[in-house]
């Protein structure tokens, strides 16, 4: 077998978006999401990696996003629903890239620089026994939710950019 490094085949570098898709796709009927926002880059990540101050405002259904440890990129953390349910996650935070698992849910999201401002992406799938089905029946709503979360997400870019202004 030759070295991989030395192969005659091609590699390609995946941006953090086309990553992000390449792994929701992995997952049976992710709810995916993505959109291009006319802010920079740093402006969109401060507000979409701040998870315990923003991803409540974020996303629907989410009351509260608890980190608990961290060691260097891999962090762990605890979420509340608005109904109380409490899902612990693992998580790999970097610049531009969460991608988050618990016991029952795989979500992630990501941004890179695009033109005049960003790229965004944002993906959620069920792990749970029945998992497939049940994404399947949401993905009725699902573009609603999707439309929702990005608009909440610049809200809260726009709420983050007035200086002085906090919610």
């Amino acid at each position: 077998m030759t070295d991989a490094a030395h192969s005659s085949w091609p590699a390609v570098e995946l941006d953090p978006v086309r990553r992000l898709k390449v792994i929701a796709s992995a997952t049976k009927h992710p709810n995916l999401a993505e959109r291009h926002f006319s802010v920079p880059f740093e402006q969109l990540w401060a507000v979409a990696s701040d998870l315990e101050h923003e991803l409540p405002h974020i996303v629907p259904g989410l009351r509260s996003f608890t980190l608990i440890s961290r060691d260097g990129d891999r962090l762990s953390g605890r979420a509340v629903s608005t109904l109380g349910h409490r899902e612990h996650f693992e998580l790999v935070l970097r610049p531009g890239w969460c991608l988050m698992q618990s016991r029952a849910l795989t979500s992630g999201m990501a941004a890179m620089p695009d033109g005049d401002g960003c790229r965004f992406a944002f993906f959620s799938s069920l792990r749970l026994p029945g998992g497939p089905m049940l994404n399947r029946l949401l993905s009725l709503r699902s573009a609603h939710r999707k439309g929702r979360l990005l608009d909440r997400l610049q809200q809260r870019v726009e709420v983050r950019s007035v200086p002085g202004v906090a919610e």
